[in-house]
């Protein structure tokens, strides 16, 4: 059974910066994918970064230069290194793997609120 345990978010000044981490476990087989979402109070859910299996990353605009999605495979852990944050950051952030690209995995969700 896959799970994924989100933490390291909080509350940060604009222009500071956090690191989020997304310990997962029961992925015996490898993941397709795995990524970061968010959301918003009143807002859709919505993708922030994902790495693929063979290390390709991908980042939304609106985190670009800022934000940077990496993984470390011996402590199947995922990571978001988020830098120069603004209040528009501030979310509920998700955690997310696909696993045989059919099974989709979400975990808990982490705050980050970055006050102005």
């Amino acid at each position: 059974q896959v799970q994924l345990v989100e933490s390291g978010g909080g509350l940060v000044q604009a222009g500071g910066s956090l690191r989020l981490s997304c310990a997962a476990s029961g992925m015996t087989g490898g993941f397709n994918v795995m990524g970061w979402y968010r959301q918003a109070p009143g807002k859709s859910r919505e993708s922030v970064a994902y790495i693929t299996s063979g290390g390709s990353t991908n980042y939304a605009d609106f985190v670009k230069g800022r934000f940077t999605i990496s993984r470390d495979n011996a402590k199947n852990t995922l990571y978001l290194q988020m830098n120069s944050l603004k209040p528009e950051d501030t979310a509920a952030y998700y955690c997310n793997a696909v696993v045989r690209w059919t099974m989709n995995y979400w975990g808990q969700g982490t705050q980050v609120t970055v006050s102005s």
